[in-house]
């Protein structure tokens, strides 16, 4: 039996660590342990550009010295079941670990649809450990043809990353009828379908893999649309679903999501047990309905929702649900989405209004780097409140949708919006007088006004 901690943290991916060092700020006399079940781990987003654009996909490393610097012991081992009536945790090396707090923090499993031939050899799911996928990229970079099943952000990053492989030809096949639609409305994903293609990626939308063919390894794919392809790997990037066995064997719940269910301080229905990020259920800031989000950042916010509130509620929690804020980049192309897109509101049954902008995003246009911003802001008719936000163009994208994703969390108004007080510089921002959001915000208004 090994000393007992006073907080033990199982899993050590971002909302692992953040939970662990906002735990040690709020609680700094107590013992805490980071449990991970991999020597080396990965940055999850980091993942597609460990193909091309780092040196080395050692540069993805997951590195632990923040947690270590701050007096937080960490260990190598799998937990294997919770035992909540002792407080105890086993673990597949035989210890057990005692704990005051437990947080679950272990993350997702890749989704393994059942396609005949998924398990030949060079085809491969995301497993988050470094050696794993280091010898993924090394047989996949000395392919001819590579399939990525898969169009949403991390099937699209492996396909813009494979582009820029010499002689690798790169197929990418979405059931749905347009790559992100999850995410965006069309004119959106159109923009990056096209920005892909133009690389050379052949975007093969509305089909369905019906089989992986070959012998041990993979030589080809066959196709719903009546399609057979040859092809050296797969590249799984359908997603994944919350790893909630170690939670389920514990008997604690799951909610209608199949996500560990926990209230808005992220505690499950054992009050000193814990969980955040991937393998929690997330629910949608309007509607409140379960919702497939599963975002390092998303993580990390509700790490430190739970990290501060172990023992007492020292920070009050006033965003009650998961606003989903994305964002990508293709090619020098950065497209950010964050809460309702128009499509999904109106599914929903909300009566919208839309404002959208196309500016540069710098002043004047002529200036060098200067970029194209697309924005298109959805919000309700009856309220004038934002529901959710696009953008498309240049690296200011990246932040203007963190702006939205703060103008929705706090239920600004198309009116507050439009009055918006910024701060503009030739190199840096589009023109006070254009400012995308803004010009956004003032078309709705107007639309709103009628």
């Amino acid at each position: 039996m090994r000393d007992k901690a006073d907080i033990l943290v199982i899993g050590a991916g971002p909302a692992g660590i953040v939970c662990s060092l906002t735990a040690r700020k709020y609680y700094p006399d107590k013992k805490i342990i980071v449990m991970r079940n991999v020597e080396k781990g990965v940055i999850p987003c980091g993942i597609p550009y460990m193909i091309k654009s780092l040196k080395s996909p050692d540069e993805n490393m997951l590195g632990m010295a923040a947690v270590e610097k701050s007096g937080i012991e960490t260990v190598v081992d799998e937990a294997i079941a919770i035992d909540r009536k002792n407080k105890e945790v086993e673990c597949k090396s035989g210890e057990r670990y005692k704990y005051e707090k437990l947080v679950l923090a272990v993350g997702s499993v890749p989704i393994l649809p059942p396609i005949p031939g998924i398990e030949k050899k060079g085809v491969y799911p995301i497993y988050k450990e470094l050696g794993y996928l280091k010898k993924a990229i090394e047989e996949i970079k000395k392919c001819k043809n590579v399939l990525i099943v898969g169009g949403g952000f991390i099937g699209i990053e492996f396909a813009d990353e494979l582009s820029k492989i010499s002689g690798l030809n790169t197929y990418l096949v979405e059931l749905l009828p347009s790559i992100l639609a999850n995410s965006f409305d069309p004119e959106f994903s159109t923009l990056a379908e096209d920005r892909l293609r133009s690389k050379g990626v052949k975007i093969l939308t509305g089909a369905k893999v019906l089989e992986f063919c070959g012998k041990e390894k993979v030589g080809g794919v066959k196709l719903s649309t009546g399609e057979t392809l040859d092809i050296d790997a797969v590249i799984l990037g359908i997603g994944a679903c919350p790893n909630t066995s170690l939670a389920c064997n514990a008997l604690l719940d799951l909610g209608k999501g199949k996500g560990v269910w926990v209230d808005e301080y992220m505690r499950t229905i054992d009050p000193d047990v814990f969980a955040v990020g991937d393998c929690v259920g997330k629910r949608d800031f309007y509607t409140r309905k379960d919702i497939p989000v599963m975002l390092a950042s998303t993580a990390t916010a509700e790490a430190r929702i739970a990290g501060a509130n172990l023992y007492q509620l020292k920070v009050i929690r006033e965003n009650k649900g998961t606003i989903a804020i994305y964002s990508t980049y293709i090619d020098g192309l950065v497209l950010g989405s964050a809460g309702l897109t128009e499509n999904t509101a109106v599914k929903e049954g909300f009566e919208i209004v839309t404002g959208q902008a196309n500016v540069k995003d710098k002043h004047p246009a002529t200036l060098p780097l200067a970029s194209d911003v697309k924005v298109k802001l959805v919000f309700s008719r009856q309220s004038g409140i934002l529901l959710g936000g696009q953008v498309a163009g240049g690296f200011s994208c990246g932040e203007m949708i963190n702006l939205i994703g703060v103008a929705i969390q706090k239920r600004m108004s198309a009116t507050e919006l439009e009055t918006l007080q910024m701060a503009t510089q030739p190199y840096l921002t589009s023109a006070p007088t254009m400012y995308p959001i803004v010009i956004a915000a003032q078309e709705a208004a107007g639309r709103i006004r009628e």
